[in-house]
């Protein structure tokens, strides 16, 4: 039987935290930020954890 292998693009874009919530980063944040106000940037600090219906398709991809 083959080895079950994780989708390597779903390791690079979620990170399960020590409880086991799973967590993302948000868009527009890559460049620009000096026109952006610090409480925007504040904010897009944050990684937000997924809704449950999300969690269950994104385990499947992280073989959990």
């Amino acid at each position: 039987m083959p080895k079950i292998r994780t989708y390597k693009t779903a390791a690079k874009r979620f990170k399960v935290t020590g409880t086991g919530k799973i967590t993302r980063r948000r868009s527009h944040n890559n460049h620009q930020f000096l026109c952006k106000r610090k409480s925007t940037r504040r904010a897009l600090e944050a990684e937000p954890v997924l809704f449950k219906g999300e969690n269950k398709r994104i385990k499947r991809l992280l073989v959990m």
